[in-house]
């Protein structure tokens, strides 16, 4: 379960300075968030995920797609440290943009659902994600087989059990993913 910890503000520099004891450590605007070490079944999807999305990709000047640990920050970049699941990073002039990265840098970003706490995913990580920029957000859940994807920081969202598709700008056609297909090869 992902829990904010007590502590009056979190800094990077702090966050640094935990141990190395396989938990996930985010921070957003100084309030820290501990995520423990994920199942088998989330690292299944994200690696599978991860494999369509960089196909998709290819060797486009569009995008590249990563999986975490791997830093995403905003604003007060010392107070703001997350780690999507899985996120693809705006090119520019076939570059990555300079690490760590910024959320305004990311095309996509993806979190496959924990669940002891939804509401970091679906609330907290939703409205960070979409109010800094990030052009789409998707939460995977596994134990339901769909994806609630958001477009904008106003979108409603959509909760899609059949189909997701994906097209950044600058991609001729787009990724779709055929979902009931996608569970079954992921998590076999």
């Amino acid at each position: 379960m992902a829990m904010p910890v007590t502590q009056a503000e979190w800094t990077v520099e702090m966050l640094d300075a935990l141990p190395d004891d396989g938990q996930r450590y985010e921070i957003i605007d100084g309030e820290l968030f501990v995520t423990p070490a994920p199942r088998e079944v989330h690292q299944l999807v994200v690696g599978h995920l991860h494999s369509l999305l960089k196909t998709y990709l290819g060797k486009s000047p569009v995008g590249r797609v990563l999986v975490s640990p791997a830093d995403v920050r905003r604003g007060d970049r010392m107070r703001n440290r997350v780690q999507p699941d899985v996120f693809v990073v705006r090119l520019a002039g076939g570059k990555r943009p300079t690490y760590p990265y910024d959320l305004t840098d990311l095309l996509l970003a993806v979190e496959v659902e924990s669940p002891g706490n939804p509401h970091l995913d679906y609330q907290v990580k939703r409205e960070l994600y979409l109010h800094s920029g990030v052009a789409e957000y998707w939460v995977v859940n596994p134990d339901a087989r769909n994806v609630s994807r958001w477009r904008d920081r106003d979108d409603p969202g959509d909760v899609l059990s059949r189909r997701v598709t994906w097209r950044p700008e600058g991609m001729a056609e787009p990724l779709e993913i055929e979902l009931p297909h996608f569970f079954d090869e992921a998590v076999a």
